[in-house]
């Protein structure tokens, strides 16, 4: 996720608008068979701590990108979660690596990610460990 300046989150500013035009959704997973105990919210938090934007070192949980953690009954999960601008270069990418991630949770099956941009994102909804490890506090 590109922001803006040379350094990870230098010179944040107004973003480009997204192109409502490209969907940024990703599904991974297979649905669970009947009677198989379902993961909880918290597990799927702690997998989605493993995947970083490849410029910046701190996960996407902490970075504050992931907006929502939704798991069904049945073991499907939805993250909704949005990037530091519209025009990151892993737009593409970021979904599928999330659903990947979320799917891989024992007690997971049929994960999807939804890319959103409302809210915009700002470096406010950062975690405080992600702003000490950027340098930010």
């Amino acid at each position: 996720m590109t922001v803006f300046g040379s350094s990870p989150l230098a010179g944040f500013g107004t973003p480009p608008e997204p192109d409502p035009d490209l969907e940024y959704n990703a599904r991974r997973g297979a649905p669970l068979p009947e009677g198989t105990r379902v993961a909880d919210e918290e597990a799927v938090i702690e997998a989605l701590r493993s995947v970083y934007d490849p410029e910046i070192p701190v996960n996407i949980y902490d970075l504050g990108l992931v907006y929502s953690v939704e798991i069904e009954a049945d073991g499907s999960a939805i993250v909704e979660m949005s990037l530091t601008a519209p025009g990151c270069p892993v737009a593409g990418e970021m979904p599928g690596m999330v659903a990947e991630a979320a799917a891989s949770v024992e007690g997971i099956g049929e994960a999807e990610a939804r890319l959103v941009w409302d809210p915009p994102w700002t470096p406010e909804m950062m975690s405080e460990d992600a702003k000490l490890a950027l340098g930010m506090l």
